[in-house]
């Protein structure tokens, strides 16, 4: 099976299960439904928040998505026709309403026992798959290519440049903050934050979420290093062998997406906080580190993208060496 069909029919599979799930939902099933707040989870989350108590689901989850997936199920039909760029919006539109990193940090906090929205987390997973696949679509429709590079591919400068601080920044706007946290130094933050966060989570929590994100950073150095495009030799069954482009692409997209949203939409609540009253500019001098969290997110965002778009202009150029 060729990759165009391959991606064509996991699509397919996708819009299928949604228009039957969204259905049963408008017909008054609620299996996988959830009325859980994104934003607070509020009571029992493991069930819904009462998802079975819900008399009509909101538009958005149901006649608005069986809208979306006709336009999908146009853009499978037509894929050859229209222009691969059509693909790829419905692909980042399907990403950023899987928000990945809200599964980073939600998935985390179930396995820790915290209180969580399961079934959130499983939609959420169905759609980063079905961004997943159509942006493979994407690329198996796209012009034809030719051979595959055999030696090591340069990036330009400035893609180098910005995968430096892809890295740097997580270290510098996550790591050094959350780790002075879990030491007990109240940075950028006031001790009652502190203490209330000290009560959440435990001290091995603390730990992984303060050095998962940096460590995870460094793999944007495969976008500027030979072990990007060629795994090293190391490797069992795979050493020597070229990494295929979807594999080294397709993450990175869908990182530079997400943390660019996440960064932008955090903002712009925080932003209508502050307009509305919510927050006083005293309870934002008081809590600015966390208000900097949200501009890191932003711009590493922007950092990968940047890095990821670079790796892809040297995939394509000429060999050096």
């Amino acid at each position: 099976m060729s990759l165009r069909r391959f991606f064509a029919a996991t699509c397919v599979v996708f819009v299928v299960g949604e228009v039957v799930l969204r259905l049963s939902w408008i017909a008054g099933g609620r299996w996988g439904y959830t009325a859980c707040d994104r934003t607070d989870l509020g009571d029992q989350p493991a069930g819904g928040c009462g998802a079975d108590q819900v008399v009509a689901v909101p538009f958005g989850a149901g006649w608005g998505a069986l809208g979306l997936c006709v336009v999908l199920a146009v853009v499978i039909a037509y894929a050859d026709r229209l222009k691969p760029a059509v693909t790829w919006v419905a692909a980042v539109i399907l990403l950023v309403l899987a928000f990945p990193l809200h599964l980073l940090f939600e998935i985390p906090a179930g396995v820790a026992g915290h209180p969580t929205d399961w079934r959130d987390i499983g939609g959420r997973v169905v759609l980063l798959a079905g961004g997943i696949a159509f942006a493979g679509l994407a690329n198996a429709v796209g012009p034809p290519r030719g051979p595959a590079p055999t030696g090591f591919r340069r990036v330009p400068g400035w893609a180098r440049r910005w995968a430096y601080v892809a890295v740097a920044l997580p270290v510098v706007g996550w790591a050094v903050p959350h780790g002075l946290w879990v030491l007990g130094v109240p940075f950028g933050i006031s001790e009652q934050t502190l203490r209330g966060a000290d009560g959440d989570l435990s001290t091995a929590t603390g730990v992984a979420i303060t050095v998962v994100p940096p460590l995870a950073g460094l793999l944007v150095l495969g976008l500027v290093q030979r072990w990007g495009q060629r795994f090293p030799r190391w490797v069992p069954g795979l050493g020597g062998r070229r990494v295929p482009r979807l594999l080294a692409v397709l993450p990175a997209g869908t990182v530079a997406i997400t943390l660019a949203t996440y960064g932008v939409l955090s903002f712009g609540v925080f932003a209508g906080q502050v307009l509305d009253g919510e927050q006083s500019w005293a309870q934002v001098r008081d809590g600015w580190a966390t208000v900097a969290t949200l501009l890191v997110f932003l711009g590493w965002g922007v950092a990968v993208g940047v890095t990821t778009a670079g790796y892809v202009v040297a995939t394509r150029g000429p060999a050096d060496g």
